[in-house]
């Protein structure tokens, strides 16, 4: 720990921005948003949630072109079709969510007081799955990707608000936990998410603009032309750990699912607006 905080304290003076270990995730927050807006002050707080095409007009240009036939139309006309298709025993994965799972995905993850864990939406899903006798989908692509993006798509314009109880020693430490993972350096490259997406962000890496890490989380699960395909977000970061060297956590892992926890926690405030397409 004390190796993790002296990384973190050396970072902020390098970044003019660090997030005390003992602050209160309030705190963090404003914290962040802060940073983001004295880095990018030409950019709306709300435009954030549109990530690297936030910060850069020829990228912008380029990305709202392809948003006029978006490469994911098809992924969300397959998760509706899977989402209200009945399982064996006739009901659905309407059955499993509030509201029949409409317009509710900007509410996850949270924290789970009963098992102490953080649920995630994906994770969500496949235990709607298990609990009416089906199969479980794999977690980083394909049929649970493109569920996730069709409930996300119903979810457009809803403000996200997750929530760090912090009279909950549990969900305060899952917050921690996620916190820590962001900004400690890892892999052969001794890189951390906060070198890429919050100190160096908007700068080139070969030929790519690194992305604010504020507002990073509102339009997954995102078509890649990378992937050629749909992802889940810790498809993403299992990509990122690959990327600096090291080897990633399994999609779903407590250590993932915390890092989405802290990560979805620091856009709060912003509209959830996924899927989306990315390089």
């Amino acid at each position: 720990m004390k190796k993790l905080l002296t990384a973190t304290i050396l970072l902020g003076l390098l970044g003019g921005f660090t997030l005390p270990a003992q602050a209160t995730p309030q705190d963090d927050l404003a914290e962040f948003r802060a940073y983001f807006k004295n880095r990018f002050p030409n950019t709306p707080f709300n435009d954030f949630i549109n990530g690297v095409y936030s910060i850069d007009a020829a990228s912008r240009e380029q990305w709202e072109e392809i948003e006029e036939f978006p490469p994911y139309e098809l992924n969300i006309s397959k998760g509706e079709e899977l989402f209200n298709q009945p399982f064996a025993n006739g009901k659905s994965y309407a059955d499993c969510f509030p509201n029949g799972g409409i317009g509710i995905a900007e509410r996850y993850p949270f924290f789970d007081s009963a098992s102490g864990k953080v649920i995630t939406l994906e994770a969500t899903i496949n235990a709607c799955r298990a609990s009416n006798g089906e199969k479980p989908l794999g977690w980083a692509k394909g049929a649970i990707a493109d569920v996730s993006a069709y409930m996300h798509y119903t979810s457009r314009g809803n403000i996200i608000n997750i929530q760090v109880p912090q009279d909950d020693a549990a969900a305060v430490a899952a917050y921690e936990r996620g916190k820590n993972h962001f900004y400690a350096k890892r892999g052969q490259l001794n890189m951390a998410c906060a070198d890429c997406h919050v100190y160096y962000s908007g700068n080139k890496i070969r030929a790519d603009l690194l992305s604010p890490a504020l507002g990073q989380v509102t339009h997954f699960p995102v078509y890649r032309s990378k992937w050629g395909g749909m992802g889940t977000l810790h498809r993403r970061y299992g990509g990122c750990n690959k990327q600096v060297r090291a080897k990633p956590y399994k999609a779903q892992s407590d250590e993932y699912s915390s890092l989405e926890y802290f990560h979805t926690y620091m856009s709060n405030g912003l509209e959830s607006n996924g899927p989306g397409a990315r390089k």
